[in-house]
């Protein structure tokens, strides 16, 4: 069975809600030669990590990734994190179940239940270097270690993590026409990014008197993103030639603590939960030409320093009662952003920028938010199940600075869940939800992008984006050959979030009223096994979403701005059998609508199509190594952009630019092990 990662099939052990469920022991893994819990996840056929969505506060549980049959408590880590601090040799088993047959209020469709056990003091390490052909530098940053382990009724896992470092870069050619169609300015253009965001982290689990358990989790990130481009620009009528010089400069910080505490009390279980984040994050943008004529230098400067809060205190009292699982949860969240920005013009005598205040980007947004949700599930036959969620939120929006205004909102919140397993092999899942978005406060406030001559005026009465979403997932197992999933997804918005008129000439973050957009994804694990090809496996992902609103600017019926409407992954690996060896190909493709403004049209993208390949060793030293060649199929960095005179569609053509950037191939060594 381990070599074709087949699950067994069991009952639920206990509650009230009867539900199959395929589990997955780490022997179905062994092919794979996992070093942690996240490595293992990934390897369950047909099943896709979901993140938890950007949610306001906690609320109910997003993520379809459980840690022993409970939701984290935390917003700062992703599940990667979580769970590559995890040993393997800790993970006892996976499930697999569908959340509305939980007793875990919002869960629906597939989720995965990670079942693990304190061990020993042991630790792991993963180190990927990246280096490109062209333009960037060297990538030696990557990498992760953590340990974890007991001691007597406390479990702990520690991590220094900086995954998300990366050196980006790509170069090549833009060409601006004007409004014949004639080429008047191109341009060599060259940028490098650099990122690195280390991140030290905790989790510590307590197994306190009775039933009691506690968890504790803190954070400390610092984040170094520096942007940097250099254009030679020539041919303009209207300037002379030049270089400009762009800069980007994000250099920021972040901590944050949480933890839970659960205990019996009366009939039920009581569960208080508490967060702490704060985040300090300067920017800073300048663009400077430099007159290749030798006349004096000028540019701009625009930066701001913002730093964000957020509290939440929430609790959750669970019991059984009416042959259901009923659960009331109550939650206070208070959030807030304050930012100083200036805008600044180049002195090229003293060499540097002159600044002054920038009122209309500089202010504060607050948001004090509470929302209670009584849910409650049980089964109604043997194989279909319930669960319901019905509540309100109330809050408190006020912003100071130029136009600030204080509002106050109360929303109903609510889901309803099914789900059906007629077979051991087929199940079915259908959710209706009312959800209200997270808003990002930095939209309240102007906001100046340099180099392509945008400016978002401030918007005081912005609202949070609300939405009926409608889901529905099938999943069939297909025994040895592998497994599917089908979902179709459908969103009934209101107050959509996108760029609005402001004024006569104006244009600002801001809501539309109303829009839609539906999506059927496709997740499928084929295993090569039954037809003699023992090893092999291909993992496939197709996304095909479309959209529509009615547009601000010229009231024609369109696509949400940059709105992913194709989506391709294709993974095949190769465990050699008898053997450490292993290889491997994978593609990706994806399409992008433009994105939208008063007078243009922007469509930014890559691809069209990213392919790797690799080979891996499982057991060099006790050791897995892998060597991967990323981009073979040449995927480039393209840019299409017309400029208007006045408002696009009801006015002249100004101008277009057409950007065509070489990115090249990527070398990533990857060697990860125990000790």
């Amino acid at each position: 069975m381990g070599d074709e990662t087949q699950p067994t099939i069991v009952d639920n052990p206990g509650g009230n809600r009867p539900a199959e469920r395929a589990v997955y022991t780490p022997a179905d893994f062994q092919r794979f030669a996992p070093r942690n819990a996240w490595d293992m996840l990934l390897r369950v056929p047909g099943f896709a990590i979901k993140e938890s969505q950007e949610r306001r506060g906690l609320g109910q549980a997003t993520s379809n990734v459980l840690f022993n049959g409970a939701r984290p408590s935390n917003k700062s880590d992703d599940l990667e994190t979580q769970l590559t601090r995890i040993p393997a040799a800790n993970v006892e088993r996976i499930e697999i179940v569908d959340g509305a047959s939980l007793d875990i209020p919002g869960l629906s469709g597939q989720v995965a239940n990670l079942t693990y056990k304190a061990g020993r003091t042991s630790g792991q390490f993963e180190w990927r270097p990246v280096m490109r052909a062209h333009f960037a530098d060297e990538l030696y940053t990557r990498g992760n270690v953590s340990v974890s382990g007991s001691t007597g009724a406390l479990q702990y896992e520690v991590a220094l993590n900086n995954d998300e470092a990366r050196r980006s870069a790509a170069g090549g050619q833009t060409v601006i026409r004007g409004r014949s169609g004639d080429a008047i300015e191109r341009r060599e253009d060259v940028w490098t990014s650099n990122h690195d965001a280390p991140k030290i982290s905790g989790q510590f689990t307590w197994d306190g008197p009775g039933s009691s358990i506690a968890h504790f989790g803190a954070s400390y990130q610092q984040i170094w993103n520096h942007y940097r481009e250099r254009s030679e620009r020539t041919g303009s009528p209207l300037y002379p030639d030049r270089l400009r010089r762009i800069s980007e400069d994000n250099d920021s910080w972040n901590y944050q603590f949480s933890g839970d505490f659960e205990f019996a009390a009366g009939p039920g279980r009581l569960k208080l939960i508490g967060l702490e984040r704060r985040s300090h994050e300067p920017y800073s943008s300048e663009v400077v030409d430099h007159p290749l004529d030798g006349r004096a230098a000028s540019g701009d400067r625009y930066a701001q320093v913002g730093t964000r809060d957020e509290t939440i205190a929430r609790g959750e009292y669970s019991w059984k009662m009416l042959g259901g699982d009923w659960q009331l949860a109550a939650e206070a969240a208070y959030n807030s952003l304050d930012n100083i920005a200036s805008l600044g013009t180049f002195d090229p005598i003293e060499g540097g920028f002159t600044s002054q205040p920038f009122p209309e980007a500089s202010g504060g947004v607050k948001e004090d938010r509470y929302e209670a949700i009584l849910s409650f599930g049980r089964p109604l036959a043997k194989s279909l199940s319930v669960q319901v969620a019905l509540g309100a939120e109330h809050s408190r929006i006020a912003q100071t600075g130029p136009a600030g205004i204080t509002r106050v909102f109360d929303r109903p919140k609510g889901s309803i869940s099914l789900a059906w397993k007629p077979t051991k092999n087929f199940d079915l899942s259908a959710k209706l939800e009312r959800r209200v978005l997270q808003l990002d406060f930095y939209d309240f406030l102007a906001r100046a992008f340099l180099d392509d001559n945008n400016q978002n005026a401030s918007n005081a009465d912005l609202r949070p984006q609300q939405d009926w979403s409608w889901t529905a997932e099938m999943n069939k197992r297909l025994g040895r050959w592998g497994s599917t999933k089908l979902e179709f997804i459908y969103r009934d918005v209101q107050d959509r979030v996108d760029i609005i008129p402001v004024g006569a000439t104006g244009e600002a973050v801001g809501n539309i009223d109303t829009a839609w957009a539906w999506a059927i994804v496709s997740t499928n694990t084929l295993n090569l096994d039954p037809i003699g090809w023992k090893g092999a496996r291909l993992d496939t992902s197709i996304v095909y979403q479309t959209s529509g609103l009615k547009d601000p600017f010229t009231g024609q019926t369109r696509n949400w701005s940059e709105f992913v409407d194709w989506e391709f992954e294709g993974d095949f690996r190769y465990d050699v059998p008898a053997t450490s060896w292993a290889t491997g190909v994978s593609a990706s493709y994806m399409h992008q609508q433009a994105g939208y403004r008063r007078n243009q049209v922007d469509r930014i993208w890559e691809g069209p199509v990213f392919a790797s390949a690799f080979i891996e060793n499982k057991n060099v030293l006790g050791l897995t190594m892998r060597f991967t060649v990323g981009n073979m199929l040449n995927a480039r960095s393209r840019r299409e952009r017309t400029i208007y005179e006045g408002v696009r569609g009801a006015s002249p053509i100004l101008s277009t630019e057409s950007r065509d950037r070489l990115i090249g191939p990527t070398f990533t060594y990857m060697v990860k092990g125990t000790f």
